[in-house]
């Protein structure tokens, strides 16, 4: 993601449909922070989130993997977010498949988290898919999530 990504996030982050799973609205100066987050993200890690367009140029959303601090503890966080128009295709499994690729194989990453609202069956669904198991169920960031992790070794695609 980058400069030219910000109308779309913008868009995407005042969409009450897509931010009700994301902790709300985001303002358009929390979104151009966001942004500049995830630029140094990037250049300190060299991964990161990728803004997501479908095969005709639509921008259908973002996803990546990135660092987070989770009650101290520094762990690396699969995510994923779609505009309305592309929920129930698919898009979720393909890409969190190819990112757990390419959190596993090309940095070496043991293990990765994913979390999402308790009641948000559909990512989970997602996150059962490519062989996440559930962890516990806990507030993160002050919202009851469930916490899913997969260890390297148990990753479907053969390292």
């Amino acid at each position: 993601m980058d400069e030219g990504d910000l109308a779309e996030l913008c868009m995407m982050h005042n969409d009450p449909r897509v931010m009700a799973t994301l902790g709300g609205i985001r303002s358009d100066d929390e979104t151009r922070k966001y942004l500049a987050d995830n630029a140094d993200h990037w250049s300190r890690y060299g991964f990161g989130v990728w803004s997501l367009r479908d095969r005709g140029g639509r921008f259908a959303g973002r996803a990546g993997i990135r660092h987070l601090d989770l009650d101290g503890i520094d762990e690396v966080e699969l995510l994923y977010s779609f505009m309305p128009e592309f929920w129930g295709a698919g898009m979720a499994t393909e890409i969190a498949e190819a990112l757990l690729d390419i959190g596993f194989r090309e940095h070496g990453l043991q293990n990765i988290v994913a979390y999402t609202l308790t009641d948000h069956r559909a990512s989970r669904r997602v996150m059962e898919k490519v062989g996440f198991q559930l962890e516990s169920e806990r507030d993160i960031k002050g919202y009851p999530c469930a916490l899913y992790r997969l260890q390297a070794a148990a990753f479907r695609k053969p390292i």
